[in-house]
């Protein structure tokens, strides 16, 4: 199951637990847009100051339309996304991150995710279980750009 073929039921409750959610089950999350700013912000937390995300004319050398916002920048910003939606989860802790860059995202580019839980397994702590969420993230075309898992420790 890929996180564009979910099979269960569209999730619209906030503080699910684990018991409430069976695989398959999916949302998606609202749109946000990528600016400069927001790309210029992210070069001064982490440092990352590569030419393709600080000017046009870096961007361009290598080939790119506009500046490129930072692979990790997206990332942050889908699990932002994910943690405003309509939907979501009565969440202890994230467990990990497994994801893939296919398509770079510009400045001005709009993106947003699909969601959809790929598994879940319990924990020897009778209080909380893990699920393991599948993103698609696309741009305003409807353009995979990032996809990728998270296994999100949760309550039982």
């Amino acid at each position: 199951m890929t996180a564009e073929t979910a099979t269960g039921r569209q999730l619209t409750a906030q503080d699910q637990s684990y018991g409430d959610i069976a695989v398959g089950d999916w949302f998606e999350t609202d749109a946000v847009t990528v600016t400069e700013q927001m790309i210029d912000a992210f070069a001064e937390l982490t440092g990352d100051r590569f030419e393709i995300h600080m000017s046009e004319a870096g961007a361009e050398r290598h080939g790119f339309q506009a500046r490129v916002a930072h692979g990790l920048l997206v990332l942050s910003l889908v699990d932002g996304l994910k943690n405003q939606a309509q939907a979501g989860f009565r969440a202890i802790a994230s467990l990990g991150w497994d994801w893939t860059f296919a398509a770079p995202v510009l400045a001005g580019d709009e993106i947003r995710a699909r969601i959809v839980v790929a598994n879940k397994r319990e924990t020897r702590n009778t209080a909380r279980g893990i699920l393991t969420l599948r993103f698609a993230v696309t741009n305003q075309r409807g353009e995979p750009v990032q996809s990728g898992e998270n296994k999100l420790m949760v309550y039982r």
